[in-house]
Formats: C-alpha cells, structure tokens, sequence
C-alpha cells in the first residue's frame, strides 16, 4: 500500500511537524499519495488546545507544496472532522464551503468528555464507558454524514483502564452492528488505523473483528490510515494492515479525490 490517508502536521493542535517534513518522510518511504487530514474539533473541551485547523492557511500551503512536488508524490486535501450532533451545520457548512478530497468523520468529545483523559472513565465502569462512547458514534451517525469514512471506530479502546484487555467485538457487537449497518446504509466506509499499534494495543483501530464484520455485511469502503503526527509514524504497521484486510476478505482499498472514492488492489 503506497497511500497514508491519515496524516497530521503542525496545522493540527497535537503536532509540531512541519508539513514539508512530512511529505519528504513520505517521498522518502516511496508512497505515491498522501492526505492530510488536520485536525478540526469545534468546541473542544481543553481550554488549553483548539483543535481548529487555520483551513486558509493550511489549503495555502498544501496547494504550494502540491506544485512543488507534482511529479514526486500526490498530495490531497483532506480533514478530521470532530463530530457531534449539536455540530451538525457547522460541519455540514464547513465540508460544503471548501473543497476537500477527503473527510474523515471521528469522535473525540462525548458529552464534553474526551477519551484521553481518565476523568472519561471516572463514576463508571471501564465497559459502561465504552457503550457511552459507541452509543455517541450512533447519535452522530443518526445525525449527520458530512464525511466519507468514520475514523478509528473504537479509539476510546487506546485509553480505558485495561485498554483491549477486556475488549473484544462479541462484548460490544449489539452497539458495533449498529454501527456497521449505519455505515452501510449510508454508502460511508470505515478506515483502519494503525494508530493502535503505536497506542500499545498490538491491534489496529478499529479491531480486526469489526473490518471482518463490515465485510461481512457487504462494508467495501475501507482506508488506510496511520493516524502519524510525525514523519517516523509515516505509514507505520501498513504491512500489517494489509495482511489484516486480506484476511478479512478484502481486496481493495480506496482512495478519495474530490470526495469520490476510487479502489486500488491491496499489495
């Protein structure tokens, strides 16, 4: 697989690469395309980081860098977008008012909680604090589908008590189905990402059971992201990705230009 379609500079809160950085780490690694997807979290709830991407400045200096590396790689627009259901048309108006290739769709605040830090999990059982974490991935599915994928299904896995230890599909699979037949229904595809191996979960997000579930239930839109905030995460674990999506059932993968899905063979 030669594309990362998950990628964060310095134009997202949580990074500090330089954009140029990471496209001659990606060059270097021999990928063919790559999308940045920048973080864009409205109402986020630690005062102290605004996950809200400067998009002029950040389409600026991705169209320059764009021009300069044409004939070395393919570099597309793209967007995390922080869902939730109160959001609703503010995202719809920011997917409508610029032209990205790709929007992924993430929960990262349940109501005014992030999973990353332990006062999610306080007052309530590690399990209870995972339904309320899909349940909300529900609400928002019910709510909008301003986006193409649903980013790391089950990011809330990478930071709970036990994290994976007690984790399996078949103790979440009422909410997770949910889920899937949501996103089916909805023509929007899911991404694997192998954030989770950096996370120490030794799985990628969302778990293999789950890709091999929306296979299952006739899931084709699947891609492929790193999650990577700097360039030594560039494509990171992509060899197992692959070996994951073949074995559950999958031969393509896509890539997104202009919102448009387009399939490419798994290696």
């Amino acid at each position: 697989m030669r594309s990362d379609f998950h990628l964060h500079s310095s134009f997202s809160a949580d990074s500090d690469a330089p954009m140029r950085d990471m496209v001659e780490k990606g060059i270097s690694l021999g990928l063919s395309a790559m999308c940045f997807t920048e973080h864009m979290d409205y109402d986020y709830i630690d005062e102290g980081m605004v996950f809200e991407a400067d998009i002029p400045s950040y389409c600026k200096t991705l169209t320059s860098l764009k021009e300069e590396y044409e004939h070395k790689i393919e570099l597309l627009f793209g967007l995390e977008l922080g869902l939730q259901p109160y959001l609703k048309e503010r995202c719809e108006s920011l997917v409508k008012n610029w032209d990205f290739d790709f929007v992924i769709g993430s929960s990262h605040v349940v109501n005014g909680q992030d999973p990353y830090y332990p006062a999610f999990f306080e007052g309530r059982t590690e399990k209870e604090s995972y339904i309320s974490y899909f349940e909300s991935i529900i609400e928002n599915l019910h709510t909008m589908s301003c986006f193409d994928v649903y980013g790391h299904i089950d990011y809330v896995v990478r930071y709970g008590p036990n994290k994976n230890q007690f984790y399996s599909y078949k103790e979440y699979s009422d909410w997770l189905d949910e889920i899937i037949r949501l996103l089916i229904d909805k023509g929007l595809g899911m991404e694997i990402n192998t954030g989770g191996y950096a996370a120490g979960l030794g799985h990628p997000n969302p778990h293999e059971d789950i890709l091999k579930r929306y296979r299952e239930l006739g899931g084709e839109i699947v891609t492929i992201g790193s999650d990577a905030h700097a360039p030594e995460r560039i494509a990171a674990d992509f060899d197992r990705a692959c070996s994951i999506l073949k074995k559950c059932g999958f031969r393509y993968h896509a890539i997104f230009r202009k919102r448009k899905p387009t399939f490419e063979l798994l290696c």
